[in-house]
């Protein structure tokens, strides 16, 4: 009785198993079995304006290990060392244990693959990846940008433009037996990846080249903390060059210091100092309160607001033009005339110059520099703000305000962008830059030639002249704030000019931030112009200069 009371128990629970619960229990194995591999979706590229490569994704592969699959670690190590360039202990560390899944190297070549996969390991396996790798090394670097571990941006143009780069990554299941190998007939489902679209910058990688070389060597030379180089189109609005240095190979962030990694001609304000009397001296003529010869006495100093204004040099007084106060760079003579319209109508043209507003760049970490409300203006803000201190800009908004001039006076919002490439090849060109006019094209002609003086030797940086081409510009020597102390401390040391001056093709600042050997703009930066400016017109075949220039009185003795 008892037998047959457990066979029929037995019966039960077969029937059960094989009838009821079948289709669970296969599933449940099914899923033991099932395997899931995500299919990266290759990451666009970032190329410069004629589609040269600066960042791009190569094919790679991670290996991995089944460890309870591995026979002997310290074997298997041995065999692997030499291949993946890794120590024995490093490899029998990643070998030891009883995961059934570990990283033993990342992102190597599929050749390096080739060479494990034909030591034919136990327990060792791969799954297909992508590297990003950067050809032009640290060519424009810190506009690029960098990824992470995973892949995605973590600054620059990789960083903004995340998503569009980044695709979508697809999925691929299948089913392993024993030992981990694939079951040719089993299940395999597979969701194919979205490749990412390439971005194409505005950046034209020769004149790229040829700032970041200036740059670093003035910057070694000077002693400076750090500087920086904008090449733009003023027509167009493009950004053809953006150096800074010190700068980093984006293929090895880490190695840098994070300052260095990202993008100071963004990030980093400062007080421009005599390059922003350019807008003083727009604002002026367009008021029609002085012309370019106009007379302008200048005492030997001045007293506004309780506080004494001297030159950078002691002198008696001066029988200026107003071209004379632009071309000796005269902080008294640029009080005196912007007192001639008053600090409304100077706070509203800098404003209509960009100032305390961001570019339109949308570029991680940009600072949109600081321009005090004129509410908050003390009674010597006006003098001090006319002349170029109180206020702070990014050396990308001190160059827009120069292209605003070379380009008659209608300011283009800069671009990096020029377009963005689908996978299929279909090209989506940028969104035109948004333009207004800050002033008229007549006084944008006349500050223009104004400009072309400070280059004559009677200006301050003769060293910024171009054999064969007319030039004009502006320099810049302002005392620099330390944000350690909160406090003035050291010098910036400017010049941004435009040529051919009578049709610009390109304007060039050059930045350098607390120089130690020097501090004149004209004696550091102009030579830096000139090496850049120089390079950008032959490289882009621009002919010289075939009308001469008419020189402005710059004294009325």
């Amino acid at each position: 009785m008892l037998l047959v009371l457990i066979l029929v128990i037995f019966g039960a629970r077969l029937l059960q198993l094989q009838g009821v619960e079948a289709s669970t229990y296969a599933a449940r194995a099914e899923g033991q079995r099932l395997t899931s591999v995500t299919l990266p979706a290759s990451r666009g590229s970032i190329t410069d304006v004629r589609g040269t490569v600066l960042a791009t994704t190569v094919e790679a592969r991670n290996i991995t290990a089944d460890q309870t699959l591995v026979i002997n670690a310290g074997a298997t190590a041995a065999n692997l060392a030499p291949v993946l360039n890794l120590p024995v202990a490093t490899l029998t560390e990643r070998l030891t244990g009883d995961r059934r899944f570990a990283y033993i190297a990342k992102e190597v070549t599929p050749e390096t693959w080739a060479q494990v996969k034909a030591l034919n390991l136990a327990g060792i396996f791969s799954e297909p990846t992508t590297k990003r790798v950067y050809p032009a090394a640290d060519i424009g670097a810190n506009v690029v940008g960098f990824v992470g571990g995973d892949g995605a941006g973590l600054g620059g143009i990789e960083l903004a433009y995340q998503d569009l780069l980044a695709g979508k990554d697809g999925k691929r299941q299948f089913e392993q037996g024993a030992g981990g190998r694939e079951i040719p007939t089993a299940t395999d489902n597979e969701t194919a990846p979205v490749a990412g679209s390439d971005v194409r910058l505005t950046i034209d990688r020769d004149i790229q080249w040829a700032a970041q070389q200036a740059i670093a060597a003035q910057v070694a030379a000077t002693g400076a903390e750090s500087g920086e180089v904008v090449v733009m189109d003023p027509r167009t609005g493009d950004i053809v060059a953006m150096a800074t240095a010190p700068s980093f190979d984006a293929a090895n962030p880490g190695q840098s210091p994070a300052a260095d990694r990202g993008n100071r001609a963004v990030s980093e304000i400062y007080e421009p100092g005599s390059t922003s009397k350019v807008m003083t001296a727009a604002a002026v003529i367009e008021e029609g309160a002085l012309q370019p010869e106009s007379p302008v006495t200048v005492p030997g100093e001045l007293k506004r607001g309780g506080k004494v204004f001297h030159d950078h040099n002691d002198h008696g007084t001066l029988n200026l033009t107003f071209a004379g106060v632009l071309a000796k760079s005269s902080n008294l003579g640029t009080i005196l005339a912007s007192e001639k319209i008053g600090p409304d109508k100077l706070y509203s043209y800098l404003k209509k110059f960009g100032i305390g507003d961001p570019t339109g760049l949308g570029f991680p970490g940009e600072s949109r520099g600081l321009l005090p409300a004129r509410s908050q203006w003390s009674q010597t803000t006006f003098p001090t703000v006319a002349f170029g201190q109180g206020l702070s800009v990014n050396a990308v908004q001190a160059t827009d305000v120069f292209a605003t001039i070379a380009n008659d006076g209608l300011r283009v919002e800069p671009r990096l962008v020029a377009a963005t490439v689908a996978p299929d090849g279909t090209v989506t060109p940028a969104k035109a830059p948004e333009t207004h006019r800050v002033v008229s094209p007549a006084t944008a002609q006349k500050v223009r030639a104004m400009l072309e003086s400070v280059v004559s030797d009677e200006g301050t940086a003769p060293q910024a002249a171009i054999p064969g081409y007319r030039v004009a510009g502006k320099t810049g020597t302002a005392n620099r704030v330390d944000p350690a102390c909160g406090c003035y401390r050291g010098y910036t040391a400017s010049f941004i000019g435009f040529a051919p001056a009578d049709a610009p093709a390109f304007v060039v600042s050059v930045t350098l931030q607390d120089p130690k050997n020097g501090h004149f703009g004209g004696m550091l930066a102009g030579p830096v112009f000139k090496q850049v400016m120089s390079f950008a017109l032959t490289s882009r075949h621009v002919a010289p200069t075939g009308t001469q220039i008419t020189p402005l009185r710059l004294t009325t003795n």
